[in-house]
């Protein structure tokens, strides 16, 4: 808010600043330009600076509170996925988080492009997300030093 407020201040001013300099008395063309870019331009130029600087920071906040919201409900889809041995259903994650069909759609897709999750079919037709890793994670006390595999 401070910017937004700091921005349109220097635009009042650079205003100000013209209506002053239009009632200046003679100056050669040099002068005048330099006078007119000095007092008008660079206090207009930083004030729309800074009332863009707060837009695009407050685009910038909402991108990372969705990037922290979609990384939170990556985590509890994989949580619930290590609890159900690693194989999912869409609904099985819907019911469980209680988050609508096209959000879990598109969370599972967005962890099968990754390479995260695997898509599976039953016979019957039902869409399985299998994540491999998670299947495997019983083994990992059987570990080898990598030079030792």
């Amino acid at each position: 808010m401070g910017q937004l407020f700091g921005g349109g201040a220097l635009i009042a001013i650079s205003l100000f600043m013209l209506v002053g300099f239009f009632n200046a008395g003679p100056m050669s063309a040099g002068a005048s330009i330099a006078t007119l870019l000095l007092v008008v331009g660079l206090p207009a130029g930083a004030g729309i600076a800074l009332i863009r600087g707060h837009y695009s920071s407050t685009r910038g906040f909402a991108q990372r509170k969705d990037d922290l919201r979609r990384q939170t409900q990556e985590s509890e889809v994989l949580q619930l996925a290590q609890e159900h041995k690693g194989r999912l259903t869409v609904v099985e994650v819907a019911t469980r988080l209680a988050l609508p069909m096209p959000t879990v759609e598109a969370l599972l897709g967005g962890l099968h492009e990754r390479g995260m999750a695997e898509i599976e079919i039953t016979d019957a037709g039902l869409i399985v997300y299998t994540f491999r890793d998670i299947q495997l994670l019983p083994g990992k006390g059987e570990s080898k030093d990598v030079l030792n595999a």
